[in-house]
């Protein structure tokens, strides 16, 4: 469905948590026909609710759509109090930060994957280009013996 590729360069990943999202019916079938994006997305816990805050999804139908909505409004995560408290709990930890890995479907739901991340370095982001650069290159020999 929806994939943010880019976090698994910038963040290493420490934990992955499996959330429903709250959705109006036209944003659903949007989501289903992989429209939307997660790119600079993230999760933040306000008033003991997660939310995920800055995704994109367009209407499935704009004449369908009521005229205020809102395609980047804050969508509410439906998770049990002890999940919302863990995210809570990280999201205050200095470092760490909760990232949308993705959107897919399970059975007739929508769930959003979770990622309880840590920023990564420079370093760490050249070190991940020499490992990717070196799987290709091995990959490459075994192709052509």
């Amino acid at each position: 469905m929806l994939e943010n590729k880019r976090v698994g360069f910038d963040y290493a990943i420490l934990e992955e948590i499996e959330a429903g999202l709250e959705l109006h019916g036209f944003e659903v079938k949007s989501l289903r026909k992989g429209l939307g994006s997660l790119k600079g997305a993230r999760v933040g816990v306000r008033g003991g609710e997660a939310y995920l805050i800055g995704a994109s999804i367009p209407p499935w139908q704009h004449a369908n759509a009521p005229k205020s909505y809102d395609p980047e409004r804050a969508r509410r995560l439906l998770l049990n109090q002890k999940e919302i408290a863990h995210v809570a709990s990280a999201e205050g930890e200095k470092g760490l930060t909760i990232v949308p890995l993705k959107v897919y479907n399970k059975g007739r739901h929508l769930k959003l994957l979770l990622g309880i991340a840590r920023g990564k370095k420079k370093e760490d982001k050249r070190q991940s280009i020499r490992a990717r650069e070196e799987k290709r290159r091995i990959e490459r020999t075994l192709k052509t013996k």
